[in-house]
């Protein structure tokens, strides 16, 4: 067995690693009136609450219209119902809002494998790069963050998974950027399911 397969609790960020990517961050910050260079979410947080109140609920519909009509990223049905049926504890760390998470997973058909609790969202813990979420998972699963692994696409995941003491696994990317933070890549999660295997 590969070291990867013995480790039995796995987090998936939501949007571009367990679906095609649709976000478009540019026409987001034009929406919302924030600066190019400025995080979506870090941005929201600092206005007067009235402001974010509004920004948030635009930001939230616009997402659900995405959720509803999420794609699997090639692979992530398979991998996650592999890892399901192998008896792993699979759970979902996104800076999406957990109720679009929910609706995403079943969109894309693979909601019965995520326990709901095990579902994570910018309400629920610090938005990544922080490993507050990962943490919290650790916690409640029981196990030390060692035993854990982070599955996603971008830096902020890896960041996360590092600050937090868990392995990282970049996906969907046909090069590694960051391979300073990354354990594992994978061009796609049939390839990660091959890695698995091995």
């Amino acid at each position: 067995m590969s070291a990867l397969a013995r480790l039995r609790h796995w987090v998936f960020d939501m949007d571009g690693t367990l679906t095609v990517a649709v976000h478009d961050f540019a026409t987001i910050r034009r929406a919302l009136d924030i600066p190019a260079e400025d995080d979506i979410l870090t941005h929201l947080a600092a206005l007067p609450a009235e402001e974010g109140r509004a920004k948030h609920a635009w930001l939230l519909e616009h997402e659900r219209e995405l959720a509803v009509a999420s794609k699997a990223a090639p692979g992530a049905v398979e991998l996650v119902r592999e890892l399901a049926a192998r008896g792993y504890r699979l759970g979902v760390l996104t800076r999406n809002a957990r109720e679009l998470a929910h609706i995403t997973l079943a969109a894309i058909g693979i909601a019965d494998c995520f326990a709901e609790q095990d579902v994570l969202g910018r309400d629920e813990a610090l938005p990544k790069p922080d490993p507050d979420g990962l943490l919290r998972l650790a916690r409640s699963w029981g196990v030390a963050p060692g035993e854990m692994v982070m599955v996603g696409d971008y830096r902020f995941d890896l960041d996360c998974a590092r600050a937090a003491g868990v392995h990282a696994i970049l996906v969907n990317l046909p090069e590694n950027p960051w391979p300073e933070l990354a354990d594992w890549h994978a061009v796609d999660c049939h390839a990660l399911a091959a890695m698995i295997r091995s």
